[in-house]
């Protein structure tokens, strides 16, 4: 009886969808060959249809590309404002996003899915706005030409001779709630680009002698057309598993070609690609694999690896099936695929092998409802199921073996003649346990003990031996256990029957636990395999570099496959070369270099075993993702079946997925770094030339200014005059000369050019060399110096160390009111000295304390001359090639204090105290109040 319960796994995931599905809003796309077909028009109409239902509708965005009729229909309808994006000194208008959400109506119009927008936007294209529309349970009407669309962009690109490059991903397509196609017949639409209904009539005209060619709209049309039917047929097939519909429906043509490792498999294939180019159907290609099947020999599994690439070939979809039986599998599989037609073999059972033994064709006839089978005969009686080894051997022997491959006959293993000893030790041991339970036990009991044996024979060595253990058992019983003994002669007509069913058990036992042990075999293969793409997967998602995914796919890849293998990849020219820096193993030393670069050129498998270049020793695979060649997979197997088998095959598809996703994951990741650092390179350049341009400018002026006058009135100008004019330019030169050497000194040591020269040296002597330094700039202002008694020397950089502290002190003159007090202060720890620039002035901006040592930022409200924001920013580089720490917060007290750590490892030399720097005041840390 077929179980016709829908599955709780797929029942469960269906909940779950429609449940994130539910909090998305729902996206419309109105469909369409190219421009001018009205897609645009009908998204207007059926807004205004909703907004006469009183639905929340507003217009986000619509081109209407001066129609006129287009325009008018926007009349009554809710239009948020347009964003002004700044590019390059021209205002572009986009479409706002964050308005939109904002706004939030139940359904908002979005002319155009795969436009570019503008950079300087959230996002780079408008279908990625609108996803983020769709999260906030944003109902959305958009429109799209079929050219937009990913996957046909290079077909599009043929037909058109047009390259498009604004494209749509299919899955965005694919996942739209509703499609509505919106057609209109090539003459119709161009009498409407004739008209200047699509384009102005100058634009027009050039349109219609290369994009909107009679020719390329017919089959951009037609492209509309078979991507709407084609999702319409996907929504059904999502319908019916939904709704666990098992019945098929005849809605269009799709053909099953059934094969089996017989003569008759490759008519079969030639046969159902007539019918399916005939009826310009779908068809599939699908071999199923019963336990029987999987103990065939390696010579005729190949004869169906060939079969199926054959198919492959002739463009079907070839898949193998996995089950107890034939006609069960078959089923389940049209079922799910909404099959109509099956094209199979007819059956070559005759008489009573037919009656008895049944067949695939008579089941699939009984329970195949609503699906025609087609049947194919056999040219000679027998062949058709391959069931005499002669015709077999014949076919084998003229069509060939896979290409590239050497089969070899190898002898019968040993464990096929242990297992057949071992049925016969098990009959010897079950014959003894009878003999010592003979005469205590009836004779049911010794039977069982006979089938314990079929069981354990069946269980380890398979069918053969497990039939012998059967036939023994039933003769050893008879022969020493049935009167008359010691005779294979039957007294009495009840030990036949006995006898009879003894035996008759023992071989369905045998045949069960044999296609149990297949059973348990297959699946362990599969766990397996499923435990290989997980450690592999697992291991290539951890990977962060190129090389690192190289080791771990060629190891996989030589575990799985007993292979030797390589990864090649192009150079700048796009030619396949052999990888630098890795060793190469020696039988791949002659990877065909040729081989590998018509792979990478035509995106096709080539070399040993295929039909492409099968005189290659290893066979080539590309590495592929959605749009390009990454390189290609040379692959050298020790045994070509491991390569090509179905099962094996896919497995080796999988790895090449895996391996070229995780390429491109790490190749895209790259990217994204170096574009990021492109922009804070662009961002850094620009930052420096609005700064240098700014503060250079002053000066500057000031200089010609000053110079100018010195040339034009140098009779007429005092002395005083002149003097005062040459201090001004020698002012602003220094100020220059300062400005510059900022800028020399941040890229000394951002490029790690400048070397620590560290030593002993008291504080005071720093500090006290800069405010000589500073002496004019800190007129006026006083300065409190604050050092611990009994202040050890100083382990530093001496001439870094007083950069730090004249650059503090500058910013503090030029972000304090003149006279204000500064204050310069130490503090001992263990291992470092914290010392402290502090001020009296308006402090900090909250939130802008960290930002304040990045490279060209200034606050400002800053006093006097202004720099080019690279002072605090030098702080912090030469603080912390000294190990330590700087940062800023603002005084409970009012104004801002600088604090910076330098560590201290060495014990300091003793020094006796000096007297108080000159001209300041030196106060002990507990004197009372700040300055």
């Amino acid at each position: 009886m077929e179980d016709l319960r829908p599955d709780p796994d797929g029942l469960l995931a269906r909940v779950e969808l429609e449940r994130a599905k539910a909090r998305r809003g729902r996206l419309k796309i109105f469909f369409g060959a190219a421009a001018g077909v009205g897609k645009t028009y009908s998204m207007l109409m059926a807004a205004r249809e909703r907004r006469a239902e009183n639905i929340d509708i507003v217009v986000g965005l619509v081109e209407t590309h001066g129609r006129k009729e287009t325009a008018a229909l926007l009349g009554g309808l809710e239009i948020l404002p347009r964003l002004t994006v700044d590019y390059r000194g021209a205002a572009l208008q986009e479409f706002d996003l964050d308005g939109a959400l904002r706004r939030k109506p139940s359904i908002i119009v979005v002319d155009e899915l795969a436009h570019a927008n503008s950079p300087g936007c959230r996002h780079p294209k408008r279908w990625q706005d609108i996803q983020e529309l769709l999260d906030a349970g944003i109902n959305v009407y958009t429109t799209l030409n079929v050219q937009h669309l990913e996957s046909l962009n290079d077909d599009v690109g043929q037909i058109a001779g047009v390259r498009v490059w604004e494209t749509v991903p299919d899955t965005v397509f694919e996942d739209a709630d509703e499609v509505e196609l919106v057609d209109l017949p090539p003459d119709e639409l161009l009498v409407r680009l004739r008209e200047g209904k699509v384009y102005l009539p100058q634009q027009a005209q050039l349109a219609e002698r290369n994009f909107f060619r009679k020719g390329n709209l017919i089959a951009l049309r037609e492209l509309a057309l078979r991507q709407t039917a084609s999702r319409v047929d996907a929504q059904m097939l999502d319908y019916r598993e939904g709704h666990a519909i098992r019945e098929v429906w005849q809605v269009g043509e799709r053909i099953l070609v059934c094969i089996g490792p017989n003569a008759l498999a490759e008519r079969l294939v030639r046969a159902g690609k007539r019918l399916a180019a005939g009826l310009r159907a779908d068809w599939i290609v699908a071999y199923v694999e019963t336990p029987e099947l999987v103990r065939l020999p390696p010579e005729r599994r190949d004869g169906v690896l060939r079969i199926l690439r054959l198919a492959e070939q002739l463009g079907a979809e070839t898949i193998t099936l996995s089950g107890t039986e034939m006609s069960e599998a078959i089923i389940r599989f049209a079922r799910d695929r909404n099959i109509n037609k099956i094209v199979i073999g007819k059956p070559s059972r005759r008489g009573w092998k037919r009656w008895l033994l049944g067949s695939v064709v008579d089941t699939l006839i009984g329970h195949a409802h609503n699906i025609n089978i087609y049947l194919l005969g056999s040219p000679q009686q027998g062949e058709a199921d391959g069931e005499h080894d002669g015709e077999l051997e014949r076919y084998h022997k003229n069509r060939g073996p896979i290409p590239g491959l050497t089969m070899r006959i190898w002898p019968r293993k040993r464990g096929r003649y242990l297992g057949y000893l071992w049925a016969v030790a098990a009959t010897a041991i079950s014959s003894l346990l009878a003999w010592v339970m003979f005469g205590r036990f009836e004779l049911a009991n010794l039977v069982m003990v006979y089938l314990l044996g079929v069981v354990y024979i069946a269980t380890r060595y398979g069918r053969g031996p497990s039939i012998l253990t059967s036939v023994l058992g039933v003769a050893v019983l008879d022969f020493f256990f049935v009167t008359p003994y010691l005779s294979f002669s039957i007294s009495d007509t009840q030990y036949l029957v006995t006898l009879l069913a003894m035996l008759i058990v023992a071989v369905l036992i045998s045949s069960l636990m044999t296609n149990v042990r297949t059973q348990a075999k297959v699946a362990a293969h599969r766990e397996r395999r499923a435990t290989v793409l997980y450690a592999m997967s697992k291991e290539l998602t951890s990977s962060q570099r190129e090389d690192e995914i190289l080791r771990t796919s060629v190891r996989h890849l030589h575990t799985e496959f007993g292979s030797q293998n390589v990864i090649l990849f192009p150079d700048a020219s796009g030619r396949i070369v052999y990888p630098t820096g890795r060793s190469l193993p020696e039988s791949l030393h002659g990877a065909d270099l040729g081989v590998a670069q018509w792979v990478f050129d035509h995106n096709e498998i080539a070399g040993q075993g295929t039909n492409t270049l099968p005189g290659s020793k290893a066979v080539y695979f590309p590495l592929a993702n959605d749009d390009r060649v990454l390189g290609v997979l040379a692959l050298l197997p020790v045994n070509l079946r491991r390569v090509f088998l179905p099962e094996q095959q896919k497995l080796l598809d999988t790895f090449v997925r895996l391996i070229s996703q995780a390429i491109t994951r790490i190749r895209l990741a790259e990217h994204a770094r170096v574009t990021q650092l492109q922009m804070e390179a662009e961002q850094l350049r620009n930052s420096l030339l609005s700064s240098i341009s700014h503060d250079l400018r002053t000066p500057l002026a000031t200089i010609v200014g000053s110079a100018s006058a010195l040339v034009e009135e140098d009779q007429t100008l005092a002395v005083e005059d002149k003097q005062e004019l040459s201090r001004a330019i020698f002012d602003e030169a220094q100020r220059m000369s300062n400005l510059v050497n900022n800028i020399l000194d941040m890229a000394r040591l951002d490029a790690g050019a400048v070397r620590l020269d560290r030593q002993w040296h008291p504080l005071e002597e720093i500090i006290g060399t800069v405010l000589t330094r500073l002496q004019k700039r800190l007129e006026g202002r006083p300065v409190v110096v604050k050092l611990p008694s009994g202040m050890p020397m100083l382990y530093a950089d001496s001439v870094l160390i007083e950069q730090v502290f004249i650059n503090l002190l500058e910013n503090a003159c030029r972000y304090t009111p003149a006279g204000s007090p500064l204050e310069i202060s130490a503090e001992l720890s263990p291992f470092a000295v914290e010392l402290a620039v502090a001020d009296r002035g308006p402090g900090i901006p909250k939130g802008r304390e960290s930002q304040l040592f990045e490279k060209f930022y200034r606050l400002r409200h800053g006093q006097g001359q202004g720099g080019v924001g690279l002072g605090l920013a030098i702080c912090r580089s030469i603080v912390e090639a000294h190990g330590g720490t700087i940062d800023a917060h603002n005084r409970s007290s009012g104004g801002a204090v600088f604090s910076f750590m330098i560590p201290q490892d060495n014990t300091p030399p003793s020094l006796q105290q000096d007297d108080p720097l000159p001209g300041t005041e030196l106060q002990d840390p507990a004197a009372s109040g700040p300055p």
